[in-house]
């Protein structure tokens, strides 16, 4: 059987149970080469565990899963050969150096001393750990804990990497370097499959987005095609004092007037027309505006509206699944 796409992953009817729980019931994604495709979801949705079937870590009850051509079931080790994986804590040795862990790397992936030691230094200078090459990890920054680990996944050149929550402890300024790394990889044509709980992260590297929930894809598209989807735009306007937001508020009936904060929110999608048809009837009216905000739909409302869970909330079934 040859792989009915074109794609770097293909999976279709995924079913995955531990016991009685049902962890993925019948999932579906294709992700595009050279691509980076976001799987979000609340803890416990099943994320984790389909990377960890796509990366042949664990095999699927039901399913055709395809990676890079290659059949995930009858011919695993072809998968292995081009994939990379960085799971959601480093994977690094921290008795040994940055460069004696890239070495491990490159000796398990049998490149050869003079390949290897080229292969090394490219990634030591990419990810700007030169200077810290020689150092014990114990030396070493969250940021750069991460950045060694990504390295390490790169040293035998995958065409698929799966990024399972890259991010997560890492300081803002830390996160927004593995996102242009991240950005990089795929500009190099490199397919890349993104699990996150930060909805800005997806929101700025993914191509292409899918939310898993109770083990199922509940929404997919780009994240503008998502946010459009959903409803919940509002101009918020700012009122100097309390008598200007009652004279709004019985303006617009549709309004919701905050009187502590004096702030009025008015349902809209934010475009020109809809705020220059409430600034207008305000200013008919002499109603004074002090400041206003405009809402438009992001991923937190897509998330929320289609799984009914804030984006962290604290389940860990699929965790719990995993150790039984």
């Amino acid at each position: 059987m040859n792989n009915p796409n074109a794609s770097a992953i293909s999976a279709r009817a995924v079913r995955k149970s531990f016991g009685e729980h049902i962890v993925l019931n019948g999932v579906d994604l294709t992700v595009t080469e050279g691509t980076i495709f976001s799987l979000l979801g609340p803890n416990g949705a099943g994320k984790t565990t389909m990377v960890r079937i796509l990366s042949t870590l664990i095999r699927a009850d039901a399913g055709d899963i395809w990676v890079g051509g290659h059949d995930v079931a009858s011919d695993p080790n072809a998968v292995r050969s081009l994939i990379g994986v960085t799971g959601q804590f480093s994977a690094v040795d921290n008795l040994l150096t940055g460069d004696e862990n890239l070495r491990l790397m490159a000796d398990l992936r049998h490149l050869g001393r003079d390949a290897g030691r080229r292969r090394i230094a490219e990634l030591l200078e990419r990810f700007e750990l030169t200077d810290a090459a020689n150092k014990p990890l114990s030396t070493y920054s969250g940021g750069m804990r991460r950045r060694l680990d990504l390295a390490m996944t790169l040293i035998g050149n995958p065409t698929v990497i799966f990024l399972d929550e890259p991010t997560t402890g890492l300081d803002p300024r830390s996160r927004r370097t593995m996102w242009q790394i991240i950005r990089e990889l795929a500009t190099d044509g490199v397919t890349i499959l993104l699990t996150t709980q930060y909805l800005e992260e997806a929101d700025q590297l993914a191509d292409q987005v899918a939310v898993l929930d109770n083990g199922r894809i509940v929404a997919e598209g780009t994240p503008a095609e998502l946010k459009r989807r959903m409803s919940g735009g509002h101009v918020q306007l700012h009122f100097a004092e309390p008598q200007s937001l009652r004279s709004a508020a019985n303006m617009l009936p549709n309004a919701t007037p905050d009187l502590d904060q004096l702030t009025l929110q008015v349902p809209g999608a934010g475009c020109v027309a809809s705020l220059r048809h409430v600034l207008n009837e305000l200013d008919g009216a002499r109603i004074d505006v002090e400041h206003l905000s405009i809402h438009t739909p992001d991923l937190d409302d897509v998330f929320f509206a289609v799984t009914g869970h804030a984006p962290l909330e604290p389940a860990h079934q699929e965790e719990e699944a995993l150790q039984r």
